[in-house]
Parts: C-alpha cells; sequence; structure tokens
C-alpha cells in the first residue's frame, strides 16, 4: 500500500521525475499515484518532504504465485559478459527442474541485439528495458527498474553475476524489497522446490549451504564456476518490452569519464585462457620476471595468491581466490603455491592444472593434473627453452 500525505507534500514534483513508470502526477500540487505504479519505492526515497510512504505488509508467502528463474544480463566492452552465459547454462538446469520458464533482464541503450545470443544460451523469455539514459550502469535506476519488474512479474528465483555491477546492484533491491541475499555462491541447486544457495564461509574453510524464505530468492553467484551451454541453440526468445521513464534529474551519479585499463591486467584474469601464477615459493619480487616471461611464450597473464598481493608485487586485480578473482582458465600453471583452501577455491574448476612446487606435500597437488617437484627458479627456464625448442621445430 503507497500513501501520500497531504498535509507534508509541497509539490515539489522529485516523485514524478523519479518514477520509472510514469505512475506519479501532480493534482493540485499533490502527488497522485496512478495505477502503473508497482511499489518500486523510487518516490519514497527521494521525497524530500517524506511524504510518501509504503507499507509491504508482513503475511504468509504463497510460493504458488512466484514462477520462473531470472538472470539479469550484464553488457561490457559491447558484450555480453561471460558470466551472464555462464548464469544462463546454469538457469536452464534449475528452470528445467522446476518445469519454469528460464528469462534474462536486459537494460540499457540500443540493447536488444544482445536478446539473439541470449536466447542461444538458454533464455525462452527476455524482459528487455531500453532508455537513452541507460547506456551506463547507475545503481539508482537500474535498482528501480528491475525492483519494479521484481513486483510486477513475481519470479521465483534471480540470479546476478558476482561482479562489481552484480556486489552493488542485489544488495540494493534486496533492501529495497525487504528480501534474503545469498552472496558469492560457487553452487546453486534445487532442493524440494526451493533454491539451495552454496557458498564458501569462514574464510573458505567450510561451505554453506542457504536457503531463503523470501521470494523471488536471490543470489549472485561468482564468475567461472558455472559452465554456459556448449552447444548454443537457434532458439528465438520471447520479447518482453518494459517501458520506463528516466529522468536524468533523479539520478544521483553521473559518468564523466571512461579509462580503459592497460599494462598489467590488459586482458582481464577472469577472462584469460592462460594463467601464470606465483605464490609465496617465488621467493623474491624479481622471480616474477621468470612467470612473466613464461606467460609471454604461452600468451597468458600473471596471477597470484594473496601473500603476492599483501607484498604487493602485483596489483589486487591479479589475485586469485576466496578474497580475490575467481578463474577458470584452459591452462592454470601454478609456480611456488602451496594451495590454501582460500586459493583453491578459485582456481581448482580450470580445465589443465599445472603445478611447479618444492614441497611434494603441498595441498595443491591434490587439484593438479601435472604435478613437477622442483624449484622453480630452475624448472621454469628449462620449460621456457623447451617451448621455444618446440615453436621452432614446428
Amino acid at each position: 500500500m503507497i500513501e501520500v500525505d497531504a498535509e507534508k507534500c509541497s509539490g515539489c514534483k522529485k516523485c514524478v521525475k523519479v518514477c520509472p513508470y510514469g505512475a506519479v502526477t501532480m493534482a493540485d500540487k499533490l502527488a497522485v499515484i496512478g495505477d502503473e505504479c508497482n511499489l518500486c519505492g523510487a518516490c519514497e526515497q527521494n521525497c524530500p518532504e517524506g511524504a510518501i510512504t509504503i507499507q509491504r505488509k508482513k503475511v504468509e508467502i504463497d510460493e504458488s504465485k512466484f514462477k520462473d528463474v531470472w538472470v539479469v544480463a550484464e553488457i561490457a566492452e559491447n558484450k555480453l559478459k561471460n558470466v551472464t552465459l555462464e548464469l544462463l547454462g546454469k538457469g536452464r538446469e534449475l528452470a528445467d527442474e522446476l518445469g519454469q520458464t528460464l528469462c534474462a533482464v536486459l537494460i540499457g541503450k540500443d540493447v536488444k541485439s544482445y536478446t539473439k545470443v541470449l536466447g542461444e544460451y538458454g533464455a525462452d523469455k527476455i524482459y528487455l528495458a531500453e532508455n537513452d539514459l541507460l547506456e551506463f550502469y547507475n545503481t539508482d535506476s537500474y535498482n528501480m527498474i528491475i525492483s519494479g519488474m521484481i513486483l510486477q512479474f513475481n519470479p521465483n528465483i534471480v540470479l546476478f553475476g558476482a561482479t562489481h555491477v552484480g556486489r552493488d546492484l542485489a544488495p540494493r533491491i534486496a533492501s529495497n524489497l525487504e528480501l534474503g541475499l545469498t552472496a558469492d555462491c560457487t553452487g546453486l541447486s534445487i532442493d524440494e522446490g526451493r533454491l539451495l544457495q552454496t557458498r564458501p564461509a569462514f574464510g573458505g574453510n567450510v561451505m554453506a549451504d542457504i536457503l531463503s524464505h523470501t521470494r523471488p530468492q536471490m543470489a549472485t553467484v561468482r564468475p567461472n564456476v558455472m559452465k554456459k551451454l556448449e552447444s548454443p541453440t537457434d532458439k528465438v526468445p520471447e520479447i518482453v518490452e518494459v517501458s520506463v521513464n528516466v529522468d536524468p534529474r533523479g539520478m544521483r551519479t553521473k559518468v564523466l569519464e571512461r579509462t580503459e585499463i592497460s599494462g598489467v591486467g590488459a586482458v582481464k584474469i577472469d577472462e584469460a585462457d592462460v594463467i601464470i601464477a606465483g605464490g609465496r615459493g617465488l621467493g623474491s619480487k624479481e622471480n616474477l620476471k621468470l612467470l612473466q616471461d613464461l606467460a609471454d611464450e604461452l600468451g597468458g597473464v600473471l596471477g597470484a595468491s594473496r601473500v603476492i598481493v599483501d607484498e604487493q608485487w602485483l596489483p589486487k586485480s591479479q589475485q586469485i581466490g576466496q578474497s580475490g578473482i575467481t578463474v577458470s582458465p584452459k591452462l592454470y600453471i601454478g609456480a611456488g603455491i602451496s594451495g590454501a583452501i582460500q586459493h583453491l577455491v578459485g582456481m581448482k574448476s580450470s580445465d589443465t592444472i599445472i603445478v611447479i612446487n618444492k614441497d611434494p606435500n603441498a595441498p595443491i597437488f591434490e587439484v593438479a593434473k601435472i604435478g613437477v617437484v622442483g624449484d622453480l627458479t630452475q624448472v621454469i627456464p628449462a620449460l621456457i627453452e623447451a617451448i621455444k625448442a618446440h615453436k621452432a621445430a614446428q
């Protein structure tokens, strides 16, 4: 229920400007809420006089009203992020088990062209919201638009990538709609019709299984832990166009400049096919050059365990693990890394894992396909020479 206090309302029209669904008008300098309102909360949060209040009654949830699995799509550098396709792959499994529809939520400027790829990777239906002012991610506008969609269409499950955007957006929506949210999930499954959400806890030492008692059930999911469809289909998804109104005066932030990162990490580590990672066993910062030389030969990028980042030998953007980035390259070579559980959580899904360590009992050998017991300062130069010789022979 939404109410407007006539004594407090000053007729400033700010609620009209911020409503993404055009549901607020003015009559005799008093805000009037129309039938289009879906209680997204934009007017309540932005009313300077506190004249608008929303009451969401706490009642027993009728779970039968909540249907479908939603994946909130994310676009970066003019393409869908891999985590979106990964979530569609997992979402397809969940939706099929529940007998429900897999939907994608696509927001932005001129983004309709991405609906084809979303359909190919599993989406049955796409909720599309386009507006010129949605070219760049904005917390306020995305929060209100998706909150409104959720209240209008009642999804059962909503999944976000645990990216910078997802980690900012999902909690805002959860707070706005008073919903539960499980962050940084590494596993999703269905347990007696409910979403079982698995995530590392206590520094990665245990895995916690979490059930949500609110609807929709919401989670952010780490990139590179789910598998996208191996064989994209030729499915043509149903498109549901959602009309939204975005007023720049209702947006508290504005993108002034965008700068592309170059140098270390120019190829983002979570998108790299080959990663050469170093740990405490490197001994000194100078030995990073050995890893860089090997990465250059293999067309890879450098990664690190937490200790290397703590020593400031490499930036945080290259840290792999529970408190860093989850990766899943075709080839992962770890040198001088013992294999603490916090690191293993971030790389064990790599296709091929090669480990170089002087300690034959290092835990990381347990996840390796190939293990080399030896001094990395001797093994890596020999490996580089072997690679060069192989290239020369071809």
